[in-house]
């Protein structure tokens, strides 16, 4: 399972997994990849949760030892 991260570091590692952004929108930022748009959480509420952080990861079809490779 993957450790709670930052928004910052989190946003870093999705670019690197070739997502574009994060782009202003409504309530929350997204990224996009193809057609794929992610919702990120807003940065000023700490670190995101392991829990949450895994089901971001799983919209994204990233898995969490790939994930833990970076």
């Amino acid at each position: 399972m993957p450790r709670a991260v930052s928004a910052r570091k989190l946003i870093e590692n999705l670019r690197l997994f070739g997502f574009t952004g994060p782009y202003s929108g409504g309530r929350h930022m997204f990224m996009i990849k193809g057609n794929l748009k992610l919702r990120i959480p807003n940065p000023h509420h700490g670190d995101i949760s392991k829990s949450l952080l895994s089901e971001i990861l799983r919209q994204a079809g990233i898995s969490a030892s790939e994930w833990n490779k970076l």
